[in-house]
């Protein structure tokens, strides 16, 4: 179980998080399929395993890993529209009559109820880890809206969740733009070859930036006209590598051999052992890993009264 983005969340107060009271909450609303009229569903499922029995809260020492899923009925809205259009004109030739807006968007009503029995389903599922004695909350995913999701039903089951995301007291474009100017960065990190730099203006230019040289003359006259680096991989120590975002968000992680070896290494034989030996390694690589990336964008930045 290795996250592959990271949403950072702060908890603003002290919440204790017992794993068995945590099981009984989110067994109140489990995932389950979409009934034959309904878009969507959401609910939690076990992080690991199959099965009645498998537990909705996995816990690795002081850390605990939950796993929620959306299941959504897909409608093409060309196939909608397709089918209103033909309706409204089959009815105005009929009829010898206008169809206006009120009816149109009955009609739309219907035509929908009438094919979401067959629509595709998409399920999707999203990854927490809670690390209640450092006081945060990690989403893999790179979406605010699908953090947001699980965020709001965890906080719906368990009746209050005083999160918010973590951010820093440099922005951290502000930041990324010093360290491929000056072509220093903070200890233990190291700029890779991929980076996105934006015009300050609202109408500027983007260039995005693969397999380059990010000390090459040609970056270095971007940043002297004005631009500013809004992406920018890095690397950290020898154990992994990441895209970072103006917005705080880490994307594309990547952990190296070295820790993916030893994660197989104690995790044994079996499949859970496995998983349970690369997210118990994950989360304390992450104790070092994002208290050092904190620290090299500026420190946290702590609102009145947390």
């Amino acid at each position: 179980m290795w996250f592959k983005n990271l949403l950072i969340y702060r908890l603003t107060q002290d919440l204790p998080f017992d794993a068995e009271a945590l099981e009984t909450a989110l067994a109140t609303k489990p995932a389950r399929p979409c009934a034959s009229q309904e878009l969507t569903t959401y609910g939690f499922v076990a992080p690991f395993g199959k099965g009645e029995d498998a537990p909705l809260v996995h816990v690795s020492g002081d850390f605990l890993l939950i796993s929620a899923r959306k299941e959504e009925r897909i409608l093409p809205g060309s196939v909608v529209r397709d089918a209103v259009k033909e309706k409204v004109e089959e009815i105005e030739a009929e009829q010898m009559r206008k169809v206006y807006k009120k009816e149109r968007d009955q009609i739309k009503d219907e035509i929908i109820q009438a094919f979401l029995p067959r629509a595709f389903i998409r399920r999707s599922s999203t990854f927490a880890a809670i690390a209640p004695k450092q006081g945060l909350i990690l989403v893999n995913s790179a979406s605010p809206k699908r953090a947001e999701d699980l965020l709001s039903t965890l906080r719906e089951v368990i009746g209050s969740l005083p999160v918010r995301p973590l951010t820093v007291k440099m922005s951290p474009t502000a930041t990324m733009t010093e360290w491929v100017t000056t072509q220093k960065v903070a200890d233990d990190f190291f700029v890779l070859d991929e980076c996105e730099l934006r015009d300050t203006h609202e109408d500027g230019g983007i260039v995005r930036c693969k397999r380059q040289d990010l000390t090459s003359e040609e970056i270095q006259l971007h940043l002297s006209t004005g631009k500013v680096v809004t992406q920018l991989s890095l690397a950290w120590q020898d154990k992994l590598s990441f895209v970072l975002d103006d917005k705080m968000v880490v994307k594309r992680l990547k952990f190296e051999d070295l820790l993916q070896d030893q994660a197989e290494q104690d995790g044994g034989e079996e499949a859970l052992g496995q998983l349970d030996a690369s997210f118990t390694l994950m989360m304390l690589t992450f104790g070092d890993y994002l208290p050092a990336l904190v620290e090299a964008l500026g420190g946290e930045e702590m609102p009145q009264g947390i």
